[in-house]
Protein backbone atom coordinates (compact mmCIF):
# COMPACT_ATOMS: atom_id res chain seq x y z
CA UNK A 1 0.00 0.00 0.00
CA UNK A 2 1.28 3.45 -0.90
CA UNK A 3 2.59 5.41 2.04
CA UNK A 4 0.27 8.29 2.90
CA UNK A 5 1.67 11.80 3.46
CA UNK A 6 1.21 13.42 6.84
CA UNK A 7 -1.03 16.46 7.19
CA UNK A 8 1.89 18.81 7.83
CA UNK A 9 3.59 17.84 4.57
CA UNK A 10 0.34 18.51 2.76
CA UNK A 11 -0.39 21.89 4.34
CA UNK A 12 3.05 23.52 4.62
CA UNK A 13 4.32 22.94 1.05
CA UNK A 14 0.99 24.15 -0.33
CA UNK A 15 1.13 27.27 1.86
CA UNK A 16 4.80 27.77 0.94
CA UNK A 17 4.05 27.65 -2.78
CA UNK A 18 1.07 29.99 -2.39
CA UNK A 19 3.20 32.46 -0.38
CA UNK A 20 6.04 32.27 -2.93
CA UNK A 21 3.65 32.87 -5.83
CA UNK A 22 1.97 35.75 -4.02
CA UNK A 23 5.28 37.36 -3.02
CA UNK A 24 6.67 37.03 -6.57
CA UNK A 25 3.48 38.51 -7.99
CA UNK A 26 3.64 41.42 -5.51
CA UNK A 27 7.33 42.02 -6.28
CA UNK A 28 6.67 41.85 -10.02
CA UNK A 29 3.73 44.21 -9.73
CA UNK A 30 5.61 46.55 -7.36
CA UNK A 31 8.75 46.75 -9.46
CA UNK A 32 6.69 47.25 -12.60
CA UNK A 33 4.71 49.99 -10.94
CA UNK A 34 7.82 51.67 -9.54
CA UNK A 35 9.54 51.38 -12.93
CA UNK A 36 6.53 52.94 -14.63
CA UNK A 37 6.43 55.71 -12.00
CA UNK A 38 10.16 56.30 -12.42
CA UNK A 39 9.73 56.55 -16.16
CA UNK A 40 6.84 58.93 -15.74
CA UNK A 41 8.79 60.98 -13.21
CA UNK A 42 11.90 61.15 -15.39
CA UNK A 43 9.81 62.01 -18.42
CA UNK A 44 8.21 64.78 -16.38
CA UNK A 45 11.69 65.95 -15.41
CA UNK A 46 12.69 65.95 -19.09
CA UNK A 47 9.58 67.97 -19.88
CA UNK A 48 10.44 70.43 -17.11
CA UNK A 49 14.01 70.69 -18.35
CA UNK A 50 12.80 71.17 -21.92
CA UNK A 51 10.37 73.85 -20.75
CA UNK A 52 13.11 75.72 -18.88
CA UNK A 53 15.51 75.50 -21.81
CA UNK A 54 12.67 76.58 -24.07
CA UNK A 55 12.26 79.75 -22.01
CA UNK A 56 16.04 80.19 -21.90
CA UNK A 57 16.49 80.15 -25.70
CA UNK A 58 13.36 82.18 -26.42
CA UNK A 59 14.33 85.00 -28.78
CA UNK A 60 17.87 83.63 -29.32
CA UNK A 61 17.27 81.04 -32.01
CA UNK A 62 19.67 82.37 -34.62
CA UNK A 63 23.21 81.71 -35.69
CA UNK A 64 24.48 84.82 -34.03
CA UNK A 65 23.60 83.42 -30.62
CA UNK A 66 24.95 79.96 -31.39
CA UNK A 67 28.18 80.38 -29.47
CA UNK A 68 26.47 81.83 -26.40
CA UNK A 69 23.77 79.12 -26.36
CA UNK A 70 26.35 76.43 -26.78
CA UNK A 71 28.33 77.77 -23.83
CA UNK A 72 25.20 77.99 -21.64
CA UNK A 73 24.03 74.45 -22.54
CA UNK A 74 27.46 72.97 -21.78
CA UNK A 75 27.30 74.58 -18.36
CA UNK A 76 23.82 73.45 -17.39
CA UNK A 77 23.86 70.04 -19.18
CA UNK A 78 26.11 68.27 -16.63
CA UNK A 79 24.16 69.82 -13.77
CA UNK A 80 20.89 68.24 -14.82
CA UNK A 81 22.50 64.98 -16.11
CA UNK A 82 20.79 65.38 -19.47
CA UNK A 83 21.92 66.16 -23.00
CA UNK A 84 20.30 69.30 -24.38
CA UNK A 85 20.15 70.03 -28.07
CA UNK A 86 18.69 73.14 -29.71
CA UNK A 87 17.77 72.85 -33.38
CA UNK A 88 16.61 75.24 -36.05
CA UNK A 89 13.48 74.46 -38.06
CA UNK A 90 15.74 73.21 -40.81
CA UNK A 91 16.93 70.38 -38.57
CA UNK A 92 20.45 71.73 -38.14
CA UNK A 93 21.85 71.84 -34.60
CA UNK A 94 22.24 75.32 -33.22
CA UNK A 95 23.69 74.30 -29.83
CA UNK A 96 24.36 71.09 -27.88
CA UNK A 97 25.41 70.45 -24.28
CA UNK A 98 27.77 67.59 -25.14
CA UNK A 99 28.85 67.79 -28.80
CA UNK A 100 30.17 70.49 -31.13
CA UNK A 101 27.22 71.69 -33.23
CA UNK A 102 29.33 71.99 -36.32
CA UNK A 103 30.16 68.28 -36.19
CA UNK A 104 26.56 67.14 -35.74
CA UNK A 105 24.64 66.36 -38.86
CA UNK A 106 21.06 67.01 -39.77
CA UNK A 107 18.60 65.80 -37.06
CA UNK A 108 15.45 66.48 -39.00
CA UNK A 109 15.05 62.79 -39.69
CA UNK A 110 14.79 61.92 -35.99
CA UNK A 111 11.18 60.90 -35.18
CA UNK A 112 10.83 63.20 -32.18
CA UNK A 113 12.21 66.11 -34.23
CA UNK A 114 9.74 65.40 -37.01
CA UNK A 115 6.84 65.45 -34.56
CA UNK A 116 8.15 68.59 -32.82
CA UNK A 117 8.45 70.44 -36.17
CA UNK A 118 4.77 69.73 -36.66
CA UNK A 119 4.01 71.52 -33.37
CA UNK A 120 3.76 68.48 -31.10
CA UNK A 121 5.69 67.73 -27.92
CA UNK A 122 6.76 64.12 -28.25
CA UNK A 123 9.18 61.58 -26.88
CA UNK A 124 10.77 58.37 -28.06
CA UNK A 125 13.17 55.77 -26.75
CA UNK A 126 15.85 54.18 -28.90
CA UNK A 127 19.51 53.30 -29.10
CA UNK A 128 21.66 56.36 -29.24
CA UNK A 129 24.10 56.36 -32.13
CA UNK A 130 26.37 58.69 -30.20
CA UNK A 131 26.57 56.90 -26.84
CA UNK A 132 25.36 53.44 -27.93
CA UNK A 133 22.96 53.48 -24.94
CA UNK A 134 19.18 53.04 -24.75
CA UNK A 135 18.10 56.68 -24.50
CA UNK A 136 14.85 58.56 -23.97
CA UNK A 137 14.40 61.64 -26.12
CA UNK A 138 11.87 64.42 -25.56
CA UNK A 139 11.48 67.25 -28.13
CA UNK A 140 9.31 70.31 -27.82
CA UNK A 141 8.79 73.11 -30.40
CA UNK A 142 9.66 76.74 -29.71
CA UNK A 143 7.07 79.21 -30.90
CA UNK A 144 7.40 82.93 -31.69
CA UNK A 145 4.47 84.84 -33.02
CA UNK A 146 2.63 81.61 -33.63
CA UNK A 147 5.25 80.00 -35.73
CA UNK A 148 7.91 77.38 -34.98
CA UNK A 149 11.30 78.97 -34.75
CA UNK A 150 13.17 75.99 -33.36
CA UNK A 151 13.15 72.76 -31.38
CA UNK A 152 14.53 71.94 -27.93
CA UNK A 153 15.42 68.27 -27.38
CA UNK A 154 16.35 66.86 -23.98
CA UNK A 155 17.64 63.26 -23.66
CA UNK A 156 18.88 60.92 -20.92
CA UNK A 157 19.91 57.22 -20.84
CA UNK A 158 17.07 54.76 -20.00
CA UNK A 159 18.98 53.33 -17.05
CA UNK A 160 18.87 56.76 -15.52
CA UNK A 161 15.30 57.56 -16.43
CA UNK A 162 13.36 54.29 -16.49
CA UNK A 163 14.85 51.90 -13.92
CA UNK A 164 14.52 51.57 -10.22
CA UNK A 165 17.42 53.06 -8.32
CA UNK A 166 19.78 50.39 -6.97
CA UNK A 167 19.33 51.33 -3.26
CA UNK A 168 15.55 51.16 -3.66
CA UNK A 169 15.85 47.90 -5.56
CA UNK A 170 17.99 46.42 -2.75
CA UNK A 171 15.49 47.58 -0.13
CA UNK A 172 12.62 46.03 -2.11
CA UNK A 173 14.44 42.68 -2.39
CA UNK A 174 15.46 42.71 1.30
CA UNK A 175 11.94 43.61 2.43
CA UNK A 176 10.46 40.97 0.14
CA UNK A 177 12.84 38.31 1.53
CA UNK A 178 11.98 39.26 5.13
CA UNK A 179 8.25 39.20 4.41
CA UNK A 180 8.62 35.89 2.59
CA UNK A 181 10.48 34.18 5.43
CA UNK A 182 8.10 35.61 8.05
CA UNK A 183 5.12 34.38 6.04
CA UNK A 184 6.79 30.97 5.60
CA UNK A 185 7.48 30.77 9.35
CA UNK A 186 3.88 31.76 10.11
CA UNK A 187 2.67 29.17 7.62
CA UNK A 188 4.83 26.52 9.28
CA UNK A 189 3.47 27.51 12.70
CA UNK A 190 -0.14 27.37 11.50
CA UNK A 191 0.47 24.08 9.68
CA UNK A 192 2.04 22.57 12.78
CA UNK A 193 -0.90 23.71 14.91
CA UNK A 194 -3.37 22.18 12.47
CA UNK A 195 -1.22 19.04 12.24
CA UNK A 196 -1.05 18.84 16.06
CA UNK A 197 -4.84 19.18 16.30
CA UNK A 198 -5.26 16.48 13.65
CA UNK A 199 -2.84 14.21 15.55
CA UNK A 200 -4.80 14.74 18.78
CA UNK A 201 -8.03 13.87 16.99
CA UNK A 202 -6.32 10.88 15.40
CA UNK A 203 -5.04 9.72 18.80
CA UNK A 204 -8.55 10.07 20.23
CA UNK A 205 -10.03 8.10 17.33
CA UNK A 206 -7.36 5.40 17.84
CA UNK A 207 -8.23 5.22 21.55
CA UNK A 208 -11.92 4.92 20.72
CA UNK A 209 -11.35 2.26 18.07
CA UNK A 210 -9.17 0.38 20.57
CA UNK A 211 -12.11 0.14 22.96
CA UNK A 212 -11.04 2.89 25.39
CA UNK A 213 -14.34 4.73 25.22
CA UNK A 214 -13.68 6.46 28.57
CA UNK A 215 -10.89 8.48 26.90
CA UNK A 216 -11.76 12.14 26.25
CA UNK A 217 -10.20 14.61 23.80
CA UNK A 218 -9.10 18.08 24.88
CA UNK A 219 -11.37 20.60 23.18
CA UNK A 220 -9.27 23.29 21.36
CA UNK A 221 -10.38 26.92 21.01
CA UNK A 222 -10.65 26.57 17.25
CA UNK A 223 -14.33 26.38 16.33
CA UNK A 224 -14.04 23.64 13.70
CA UNK A 225 -11.60 21.39 15.57
CA UNK A 226 -13.34 22.17 18.86
CA UNK A 227 -16.72 21.15 17.44
CA UNK A 228 -15.19 18.01 15.94
CA UNK A 229 -13.54 17.10 19.29
CA UNK A 230 -16.83 17.65 21.14
CA UNK A 231 -18.68 15.52 18.59
CA UNK A 232 -16.10 12.74 18.96
CA UNK A 233 -16.35 12.91 22.77
CA UNK A 234 -20.15 12.78 22.57
CA UNK A 235 -19.95 9.88 20.14
CA UNK A 236 -17.57 8.03 22.49
CA UNK A 237 -19.90 8.63 25.44
CA UNK A 238 -22.88 7.31 23.49
CA UNK A 239 -20.89 4.33 22.21
CA UNK A 240 -19.70 3.63 25.76
CA UNK A 241 -23.29 3.61 26.94
CA UNK A 242 -24.35 1.36 24.07
CA UNK A 243 -21.40 -1.02 24.55
CA UNK A 244 -22.04 -1.17 28.29
CA UNK A 245 -25.71 -1.92 27.68
CA UNK A 246 -24.91 -4.52 25.01
CA UNK A 247 -22.24 -6.11 27.22
CA UNK A 248 -24.68 -6.28 30.12
CA UNK A 249 -27.35 -7.80 27.88
CA UNK A 250 -24.80 -10.26 26.48
CA UNK A 251 -23.70 -11.26 29.99
CA UNK A 252 -27.32 -11.66 31.03
CA UNK A 253 -27.96 -13.77 27.93
CA UNK A 254 -24.83 -15.83 28.63
CA UNK A 255 -25.98 -16.37 32.23
CA UNK A 256 -29.46 -17.38 31.05
CA UNK A 257 -28.08 -19.76 28.41
CA UNK A 258 -25.53 -21.14 30.87
CA UNK A 259 -28.20 -21.72 33.52
CA UNK A 260 -30.71 -23.32 31.17
CA UNK A 261 -31.15 -27.05 31.39
CA UNK A 262 -32.70 -26.94 27.93
CA UNK A 263 -30.40 -27.25 24.93
CA UNK A 264 -30.38 -24.14 22.70
CA UNK A 265 -29.28 -24.02 19.06
CA UNK A 266 -29.10 -20.74 17.11
CA UNK A 267 -29.13 -21.41 13.36
CA UNK A 268 -28.89 -19.06 10.37
CA UNK A 269 -30.87 -19.29 7.12
CA UNK A 270 -28.23 -21.62 5.61
CA UNK A 271 -28.69 -24.04 8.54
CA UNK A 272 -25.27 -23.16 9.95
CA UNK A 273 -24.92 -23.33 13.72
CA UNK A 274 -24.17 -19.85 15.08
CA UNK A 275 -24.48 -20.45 18.81
CA UNK A 276 -24.97 -23.25 21.31
CA UNK A 277 -25.22 -23.39 25.07
CA UNK A 278 -23.56 -25.82 27.44
CA UNK A 279 -26.67 -27.97 27.73
CA UNK A 280 -26.66 -28.52 23.95
CA UNK A 281 -22.95 -29.32 23.98
CA UNK A 282 -23.47 -31.90 26.73
CA UNK A 283 -26.55 -33.37 25.06
CA UNK A 284 -24.94 -33.84 21.64
CA UNK A 285 -21.30 -34.05 22.87
CA UNK A 286 -20.25 -31.03 20.82
CA UNK A 287 -17.11 -28.91 20.83
CA UNK A 288 -18.13 -25.22 20.69
CA UNK A 289 -15.06 -24.09 18.72
CA UNK A 290 -15.55 -26.79 16.06
CA UNK A 291 -19.30 -26.42 15.78
CA UNK A 292 -19.54 -22.70 14.98
CA UNK A 293 -20.41 -21.86 11.34
CA UNK A 294 -20.84 -25.52 10.41
CA UNK A 295 -24.19 -26.86 9.23
CA UNK A 296 -26.44 -28.70 11.65
CA UNK A 297 -26.20 -31.76 9.36
CA UNK A 298 -22.45 -31.88 9.93
CA UNK A 299 -22.43 -31.57 13.71
CA UNK A 300 -25.57 -33.51 14.73
CA UNK A 301 -26.50 -36.83 13.14
CA UNK A 302 -30.27 -36.93 13.65
CA UNK A 303 -32.72 -36.89 10.75
CA UNK A 304 -35.68 -35.84 12.89
CA UNK A 305 -33.81 -32.79 14.15
CA UNK A 306 -32.76 -31.88 10.60
CA UNK A 307 -36.38 -31.99 9.44
CA UNK A 308 -37.50 -29.93 12.42
CA UNK A 309 -34.85 -27.26 11.71
CA UNK A 310 -35.84 -27.08 8.03
CA UNK A 311 -39.51 -26.78 8.99
CA UNK A 312 -38.76 -23.98 11.48
CA UNK A 313 -36.68 -22.02 8.94
CA UNK A 314 -39.37 -22.42 6.26
CA UNK A 315 -42.27 -21.27 8.49
CA UNK A 316 -43.09 -18.16 10.48
CA UNK A 317 -44.87 -19.31 13.60
CA UNK A 318 -43.46 -21.31 16.53
CA UNK A 319 -43.25 -25.08 16.06
CA UNK A 320 -43.20 -28.01 18.47
CA UNK A 321 -42.19 -31.60 18.00
CA UNK A 322 -40.74 -34.72 19.60
CA UNK A 323 -37.29 -36.03 18.76
CA UNK A 324 -35.73 -39.33 19.78
CA UNK A 325 -31.95 -39.78 19.97
CA UNK A 326 -31.21 -43.47 19.69
CA UNK A 327 -28.56 -44.74 22.01
CA UNK A 328 -27.99 -46.59 25.22
CA UNK A 329 -30.31 -45.51 26.67
CA UNK A 330 -32.51 -43.64 24.21
CA UNK A 331 -33.12 -39.94 24.83
CA UNK A 332 -36.47 -38.26 24.33
CA UNK A 333 -36.44 -34.56 23.43
CA UNK A 334 -39.24 -32.03 23.26
CA UNK A 335 -38.38 -29.49 20.55
CA UNK A 336 -39.55 -25.88 20.30
CA UNK A 337 -38.57 -23.78 17.28
CA UNK A 338 -39.14 -20.15 16.32
CA UNK A 339 -37.88 -17.95 13.49
CA UNK A 340 -35.57 -14.98 14.01
CA UNK A 341 -36.31 -11.71 12.20
CA UNK A 342 -34.27 -8.57 11.65
CA UNK A 343 -35.55 -5.01 12.13
CA UNK A 344 -37.14 -5.10 8.65
CA UNK A 345 -39.01 -8.32 9.31
CA UNK A 346 -36.73 -10.47 7.16
CA UNK A 347 -35.80 -13.96 8.31
CA UNK A 348 -32.21 -14.26 9.56
CA UNK A 349 -32.38 -17.73 11.12
CA UNK A 350 -34.10 -19.71 13.84
CA UNK A 351 -33.69 -20.70 17.47
CA UNK A 352 -34.36 -24.29 18.51
CA UNK A 353 -34.84 -25.20 22.17
CA UNK A 354 -34.60 -28.88 23.09
CA UNK A 355 -35.90 -30.08 26.43
CA UNK A 356 -34.65 -33.48 27.55
CA UNK A 357 -37.78 -35.28 28.80
CA UNK A 358 -36.13 -38.67 29.08
CA UNK A 359 -36.52 -38.65 32.87
CA UNK A 360 -40.16 -37.61 32.58
CA UNK A 361 -40.75 -40.39 30.06
CA UNK A 362 -39.03 -42.84 32.37
CA UNK A 363 -41.08 -41.64 35.34
CA UNK A 364 -44.22 -41.88 33.24
CA UNK A 365 -43.36 -45.44 32.31
CA UNK A 366 -42.60 -46.22 35.97
CA UNK A 367 -45.91 -44.69 37.02
CA UNK A 368 -47.75 -46.66 34.35
CA UNK A 369 -46.00 -49.85 35.37
CA UNK A 370 -46.66 -49.08 39.03
CA UNK A 371 -50.38 -48.64 38.41
CA UNK A 372 -50.48 -51.83 36.37
CA UNK A 373 -48.40 -53.76 38.91
CA UNK A 374 -50.23 -52.57 42.02
CA UNK A 375 -53.54 -53.23 40.31
CA UNK A 376 -52.38 -56.71 39.42
CA UNK A 377 -50.90 -57.35 42.87
CA UNK A 378 -54.15 -56.32 44.56
CA UNK A 379 -56.52 -57.82 42.03
CA UNK A 380 -54.99 -61.31 42.12
CA UNK A 381 -55.63 -62.03 45.84
CA UNK A 382 -58.94 -60.17 45.78
CA UNK A 383 -60.17 -62.23 42.81
CA UNK A 384 -59.02 -65.41 44.48
CA UNK A 385 -60.70 -64.46 47.78
CA UNK A 386 -63.93 -63.56 46.00
CA UNK A 387 -63.95 -66.93 44.22
CA UNK A 388 -63.50 -68.93 47.39
CA UNK A 389 -66.11 -66.84 49.26
CA UNK A 390 -68.62 -67.41 46.46
CA UNK A 391 -67.82 -71.12 46.58
CA UNK A 392 -68.43 -71.16 50.33
CA UNK A 393 -71.72 -69.32 49.93
CA UNK A 394 -72.93 -71.77 47.32
CA UNK A 395 -72.60 -74.66 49.73
CA UNK A 396 -68.98 -75.41 50.32
CA UNK A 397 -69.32 -74.08 53.88
CA UNK A 398 -71.37 -77.18 54.66
CA UNK A 399 -68.33 -79.29 53.80
CA UNK A 400 -66.08 -78.88 56.86
CA UNK A 401 -62.96 -80.18 55.17
CA UNK A 402 -63.15 -77.93 52.08
CA UNK A 403 -64.49 -75.01 54.08
CA UNK A 404 -61.44 -75.03 56.35
CA UNK A 405 -59.09 -75.24 53.38
CA UNK A 406 -60.86 -72.41 51.59
CA UNK A 407 -60.77 -70.24 54.70
CA UNK A 408 -57.01 -70.87 55.09
CA UNK A 409 -56.47 -69.73 51.50
CA UNK A 410 -58.60 -66.63 52.09
CA UNK A 411 -56.60 -65.83 55.24
CA UNK A 412 -53.35 -66.31 53.30
CA UNK A 413 -54.47 -63.84 50.62
CA UNK A 414 -55.69 -61.46 53.29
CA UNK A 415 -52.24 -61.56 54.91
CA UNK A 416 -50.69 -60.88 51.50
CA UNK A 417 -52.95 -57.88 50.95
CA UNK A 418 -52.13 -56.69 54.44
CA UNK A 419 -48.40 -57.05 53.76
CA UNK A 420 -48.70 -55.10 50.49
CA UNK A 421 -50.65 -52.35 52.21
CA UNK A 422 -48.19 -52.26 55.12
CA UNK A 423 -45.25 -51.92 52.70
CA UNK A 424 -47.04 -49.19 50.73
CA UNK A 425 -47.78 -47.32 53.93
CA UNK A 426 -44.19 -47.78 55.10
CA UNK A 427 -42.85 -46.51 51.77
CA UNK A 428 -45.23 -43.54 51.83
CA UNK A 429 -44.29 -42.74 55.42
CA UNK A 430 -40.56 -42.82 54.63
CA UNK A 431 -41.06 -40.49 51.62
CA UNK A 432 -43.17 -38.12 53.71
CA UNK A 433 -40.68 -38.05 56.59
CA UNK A 434 -37.79 -37.41 54.16
CA UNK A 435 -39.64 -34.50 52.55
CA UNK A 436 -40.46 -32.98 55.94
CA UNK A 437 -37.01 -33.70 57.37
CA UNK A 438 -38.51 -35.73 60.20
CA UNK A 439 -36.15 -38.71 59.93
CA UNK A 440 -33.63 -38.32 62.73
CA UNK A 441 -30.18 -39.89 62.64
CA UNK A 442 -27.52 -40.21 65.28
CA UNK A 443 -23.98 -41.51 65.57
CA UNK A 444 -24.35 -45.18 66.38
CA UNK A 445 -22.37 -48.40 66.19
CA UNK A 446 -23.11 -50.53 63.14
CA UNK A 447 -22.56 -53.93 64.77
CA UNK A 448 -25.65 -53.95 67.06
CA UNK A 449 -27.87 -53.18 64.06
CA UNK A 450 -26.41 -56.08 62.06
CA UNK A 451 -26.69 -58.46 65.02
CA UNK A 452 -30.40 -57.61 65.28
CA UNK A 453 -30.80 -58.30 61.56
CA UNK A 454 -29.12 -61.70 61.89
CA UNK A 455 -31.29 -62.61 64.85
CA UNK A 456 -34.45 -61.57 62.99
CA UNK A 457 -33.59 -63.48 59.81
CA UNK A 458 -32.20 -66.68 61.34
CA UNK A 459 -35.69 -68.03 61.85
CA UNK A 460 -36.31 -67.92 58.10
CA UNK A 461 -32.81 -69.15 57.22
CA UNK A 462 -32.85 -72.30 59.41
CA UNK A 463 -35.44 -74.28 57.40
CA UNK A 464 -33.16 -73.95 54.31
CA UNK A 465 -29.97 -74.60 56.31
CA UNK A 466 -28.66 -71.20 55.18
CA UNK A 467 -25.88 -69.74 57.28
CA UNK A 468 -25.76 -65.99 57.85
CA UNK A 469 -22.16 -64.85 58.34
CA UNK A 470 -21.00 -61.42 59.61
CA UNK A 471 -17.77 -59.51 59.14
CA UNK A 472 -18.21 -56.24 61.04
CA UNK A 473 -15.72 -53.93 62.73
CA UNK A 474 -16.88 -53.64 66.33
CA UNK A 475 -15.75 -49.99 66.47
CA UNK A 476 -17.42 -48.97 63.22
CA UNK A 477 -19.71 -45.96 63.71
CA UNK A 478 -22.05 -44.10 61.31
CA UNK A 479 -24.76 -41.50 61.51
CA UNK A 480 -27.88 -43.63 61.09
CA UNK A 481 -31.45 -44.26 62.10
CA UNK A 482 -30.99 -47.75 63.59
CA UNK A 483 -34.61 -48.86 63.13
CA UNK A 484 -34.79 -47.86 59.46
CA UNK A 485 -31.32 -49.24 58.65
CA UNK A 486 -32.30 -52.52 60.32
CA UNK A 487 -35.48 -52.62 58.18
CA UNK A 488 -33.45 -52.08 55.01
CA UNK A 489 -30.91 -54.78 55.89
CA UNK A 490 -33.69 -57.22 56.88
CA UNK A 491 -35.25 -56.77 53.42
CA UNK A 492 -31.88 -57.38 51.72
CA UNK A 493 -31.05 -60.44 53.82
CA UNK A 494 -34.63 -61.79 53.42
CA UNK A 495 -34.27 -61.54 49.62
CA UNK A 496 -30.84 -63.21 49.81
CA UNK A 497 -32.37 -66.12 51.76
CA UNK A 498 -35.36 -66.41 49.40
CA UNK A 499 -33.20 -66.59 46.26
CA UNK A 500 -30.42 -68.78 47.70
CA UNK A 501 -30.30 -72.56 47.40
CA UNK A 502 -30.61 -74.82 50.46
CA UNK A 503 -27.38 -75.00 52.43
CA UNK A 504 -26.11 -71.71 51.05
CA UNK A 505 -24.40 -68.79 52.78
CA UNK A 506 -25.34 -65.12 53.15
CA UNK A 507 -22.53 -62.73 54.09
CA UNK A 508 -23.01 -59.35 55.78
CA UNK A 509 -19.95 -57.05 55.72
CA UNK A 510 -19.43 -53.62 57.24
CA UNK A 511 -16.24 -51.63 56.76
CA UNK A 512 -14.96 -48.11 56.16
CA UNK A 513 -13.08 -46.85 53.13
CA UNK A 514 -11.65 -43.38 52.51
CA UNK A 515 -14.99 -41.72 51.91
CA UNK A 516 -17.87 -43.96 52.96
CA UNK A 517 -19.15 -46.55 55.39
CA UNK A 518 -19.75 -49.70 53.34
CA UNK A 519 -22.39 -52.29 54.25
CA UNK A 520 -22.66 -55.31 51.91
CA UNK A 521 -25.12 -58.18 51.70
CA UNK A 522 -23.78 -60.97 49.49
CA UNK A 523 -25.42 -64.23 48.48
CA UNK A 524 -24.58 -67.10 46.12
CA UNK A 525 -28.06 -67.59 44.72
CA UNK A 526 -29.50 -67.53 41.25
CA UNK A 527 -28.42 -63.95 40.46
CA UNK A 528 -30.17 -61.25 38.45
CA UNK A 529 -29.99 -60.84 34.65
CA UNK A 530 -28.04 -57.76 33.60
CA UNK A 531 -30.93 -56.13 31.70
CA UNK A 532 -33.03 -56.04 34.90
CA UNK A 533 -30.45 -54.39 37.14
CA UNK A 534 -31.38 -50.72 36.31
CA UNK A 535 -35.02 -51.30 37.34
CA UNK A 536 -34.96 -53.66 40.31
CA UNK A 537 -35.45 -50.77 42.77
CA UNK A 538 -38.73 -49.75 41.13
CA UNK A 539 -41.97 -50.45 43.00
CA UNK A 540 -43.53 -53.83 42.19
CA UNK A 541 -40.82 -54.58 39.66
CA UNK A 542 -40.20 -58.33 39.55
CA UNK A 543 -37.43 -60.18 37.72
CA UNK A 544 -39.23 -63.53 37.94
CA UNK A 545 -42.88 -62.84 38.74
CA UNK A 546 -43.85 -66.45 39.28
CA UNK A 547 -41.00 -67.14 41.73
CA UNK A 548 -41.49 -63.79 43.48
CA UNK A 549 -45.08 -64.63 44.33
CA UNK A 550 -44.10 -68.14 45.29
CA UNK A 551 -41.63 -66.84 47.92
CA UNK A 552 -44.25 -64.36 49.13
CA UNK A 553 -42.62 -61.04 48.25
CA UNK A 554 -44.71 -57.89 47.83
CA UNK A 555 -42.43 -56.36 45.21
CA UNK A 556 -41.76 -53.29 47.38
CA UNK A 557 -38.83 -54.46 49.48
CA UNK A 558 -35.97 -53.10 47.34
CA UNK A 559 -37.86 -49.84 46.74
CA UNK A 560 -38.13 -49.41 50.52
CA UNK A 561 -34.40 -50.16 50.88
CA UNK A 562 -33.51 -47.49 48.31
CA UNK A 563 -35.67 -44.85 50.03
CA UNK A 564 -34.17 -45.65 53.44
CA UNK A 565 -30.61 -45.37 52.07
CA UNK A 566 -31.48 -42.08 50.36
CA UNK A 567 -32.91 -40.81 53.65
CA UNK A 568 -29.45 -41.42 55.19
CA UNK A 569 -27.79 -39.37 52.42
CA UNK A 570 -26.28 -42.50 50.91
CA UNK A 571 -26.70 -44.64 47.83
CA UNK A 572 -27.14 -48.34 47.03
CA UNK A 573 -25.55 -50.31 44.19
CA UNK A 574 -25.91 -53.89 42.99
CA UNK A 575 -23.59 -56.33 41.25
CA UNK A 576 -24.95 -59.64 40.01
CA UNK A 577 -24.26 -62.49 37.63
CA UNK A 578 -26.61 -65.32 36.71
CA UNK A 579 -25.86 -68.42 38.78
CA UNK A 580 -23.19 -66.66 40.85
CA UNK A 581 -25.30 -64.63 43.22
CA UNK A 582 -25.77 -60.93 43.96
CA UNK A 583 -24.07 -58.27 46.06
CA UNK A 584 -26.02 -55.26 47.35
CA UNK A 585 -23.78 -52.47 48.68
CA UNK A 586 -24.98 -49.59 50.84
CA UNK A 587 -22.71 -46.50 50.82
CA UNK A 588 -23.24 -44.25 53.86
CA UNK A 589 -21.47 -40.90 54.46
CA UNK A 590 -18.38 -41.14 56.65
CA UNK A 591 -19.04 -39.13 59.85
CA UNK A 592 -15.31 -38.73 60.55
CA UNK A 593 -13.43 -39.69 63.74
CA UNK A 594 -16.05 -40.52 66.39
CA UNK A 595 -15.74 -41.93 69.85
CA UNK A 596 -17.04 -45.45 70.31
CA UNK A 597 -19.48 -44.21 72.94
CA UNK A 598 -20.64 -41.20 70.94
Amino acid sequence: MRKRARTFWKLFPAHFVIIAVCVCAIVFYTTGTITRLCKERELADLETQAFLVQKLVQGKLSREYSRDLNTILKQIGPEISSRITVLLPSGSVLADSQEDPDRIGDYSIRPEIKDALTGKRTSSTRLSLTSSLETTYLATPVFEDGRIVGVVRVSAPVEATGSIPRPLYVEILLGTAIIFFLAAALSMYVSRRIHRSVLELREGAAQFSGGKLNYRLDVPNDEDFGSLAEDLNNMAAQLHGLVTSITQQRNELEAVLHGMVEAVLLIDTNERVLRTNEAAERLFQLDRDRVKNRTVHEVIRNTELHRFVSKTLAGKGPFEGDIIILGSPDKFLQAHGAGLLDTHGNSIGAVVVLNDVTRLKTLENIRRDFVANVSHELKTPITSMKGFLETLREGAMNDPENAGRFLDIIIKHTDRLNAIIDDLLSLSRIERDVEKGEISTKKSLIKPVIEAVVKSCNTKAQPKNIIIECDVDTELVARINPILLEQALVNLVDNAINYSETGGTVLIEALMDNENIIVRVRDHGCGIPKEHLPRIFERFYRVDKARSRKVGGTGLGLSIVKHIVNAHGGRITVESSLGLGSTFTIHLPNPGPISVHA
